[in-house]
């Protein structure tokens, strides 16, 4: 939110011919002045508090994520037993022992029994597909992060390095308003908006409520007979984010535009621009600690790190590209201190957006060539999803424009869609994606689920809206 500097009124009549013009006398700067409205820290203390930072990032980092995990249950659906169901080599039992002695929460250790396993990897599979589209994003965010924890945390020597990071931004989530623009929450938030400028009462939420109640017994089922780990910090979580949310849905639907409801609206904000900032930072220390390990080996030092990998079985998935490649010493000598030169200059880059913008298309290309050449397809898209935290705004508002402009005439085509009476072919407002957006928040009035809409954000870039 942009505050412009208070200015005097400005006298545009003809001036006096017989009064010469006078320079305006510069006037000393009062005490207290650095902490007016128009100050730097007043303007950036009411940009933290009154709006949520980088929309369109964190819902980029939302679907990455969502999709990148959703992918990888996909792929390993065939081999869940042996991966991390009944038929694992590393046992139930050795897992319970595990868990009991690292305090790691996972759901899957409530019972050895497959049918259990099987309910749990498809509601992982199914909060993640909700998550990417934001459908009820505050609750699938935290199934989301219940169903990442206890299937990795099974099976904690599966994996490569992006089931770490994923890990991660499956609780930095769960803290995010990732559901502003691109997700079926800002359509339904959208369309109440529109219910509220004609005059029309709001629709009633029942979904919401259904899946407190569902969710709460279950949350208090688990907490009484021991099962969500020996951390403090996940049960205290889980509770405050149970408790916080029958707490928006009271005071959003009998007090919507009263003092405690914008108190709530400026701890999410603040809640979500502080996890957007750690979530910078990860990022940063994933690459500036991987750099600097990478100068303290040998072949690195020496430009042939790369030539390695590529010459071992399990990491080539295309041999007769990865001979071309590791064939010239020329080339593995480049991308090998290439990829050092990135990794320990991505933090410091930040600084200048420019700089920054070509190191991020160097990156997401160096993690493009990496799924291709080294078989690692979901690290990858892991870390692709993260770099994505530091798009810039413009592009990104560009591409969803584009998304939608695509969908329009994909859709366009069907009978019934997106045509207005005796206009074949217009679009409708009232349906249309890229129409008038509404400015300012939006409450729905009926549960407090959906998320504000953006100043200026329009629905033209909503994917799925």
């Amino acid at each position: 939110m942009t505050i412009p500097s208070p200015t005097g009124p400005q006298n545009t009549g003809p001036q006096n011919a017989g009064t010469p013009p006078t320079a305006p006398r510069p006037t000393a700067p009062r005490p207290g002045d650095s902490g007016g409205p128009g100050s730097g820290p007043a303007r950036a203390l009411q940009r933290v508090t009154a709006s949520a930072l980088g929309p369109y990032q964190s819902a980029v980092v939302r679907i990455g994520f969502a999709a990148t995990y959703l992918l990888f249950l996909l792929r390993e659906l065939p081999n869940r037993h042996e991966l991390y169901g009944p038929d694992s080599p590393w046992h139930w039992d050795l897992a319970r022992r595990l868990t009991d002695g690292n305090e790691a929460f996972s759901v899957l250790m409530w019972t050895d029994s497959t049918v259990w396993f099987e309910a749990v990897y498809a509601l992982t599979l199914l909060s993640a597909a909700a998550l990417m589209l934001g459908w009820r994003t505050r609750t699938m965010s935290v199934l989301f992060m219940v169903g990442v924890l206890s299937v990795q945390n099974r099976s904690i020597f599966m994996g490569d390095g992006g089931d770490n990071v994923v890990h991660l931004m499956a609780i930095y989530l769960v803290l995010t308003r990732c559901a502003q623009v691109w997700s079926l929450d800002a359509r339904r938030a959208a369309r109440a908006a529109q219910r509220a400028a004609a005059g029309l009462p709001p629709s009633r939420d029942i979904v919401g409520p259904v899946l407190w109640v569902v969710l709460g017994w279950v949350l208090a089922a688990a907490f009484l007979m021991g099962g969500l780990g020996g951390t403090w910090w996940l049960p205290t979580l889980l509770w405050i984010l149970w408790l916080s949310a029958a707490a928006w849905w009271a005071v959003t639907r009998y007090a919507p535009h009263s003092e405690p409801r914008t108190l709530f609206d400026v701890l999410a904000n603040l809640t979500h621009n502080a996890t957007l900032a750690v979530i910078m930072v990860e990022v940063c220390l994933i690459y500036a600690t991987a750099g600097w390990y990478k100068i303290q080996g040998s072949r690195w030092q020496d430009g042939t790190a790369l030539y390695y990998p590529l010459n071992l079985d399990y990491f080539t998935p295309w041999p007769a590209l990865s001979d071309i490649l590791g064939a010239s010493g020329l080339m593995v000598m480049v991308l090998t201190y290439g990829t050092v030169i990135v990794q320990v200059a991505f933090p410091f880059t930040l600084f200048n957006r420019r700089v920054k913008n070509v190191l991020l298309v160097v990156m997401i290309g160096e993690h493009a060539g990496i799924a291709l050449l080294l078989g690692l397809p979901f690290f990858s898209m892991a870390m692709i999803a993260a770099d994505a935290v530091f798009l810039p705004t413009a592009f990104l508002m560009w591409l969803g424009a584009r998304a939608a402009l695509g969908r329009r005439r994909l859709l366009s085509g069907l009978p019934g869609r997106f045509r207005t009476p005796g206009k074949p072919g217009t679009p409708d407002a009232a349906h249309d994606p890229a129409g008038p957006a509404e400015a300012g928040p939006v409450t729905d009035g009926r549960g407090g689920t959906e998320e504000p809409r953006l100043q200026g954000g329009g629905g033209g870039h909503t994917l799925v809206g």
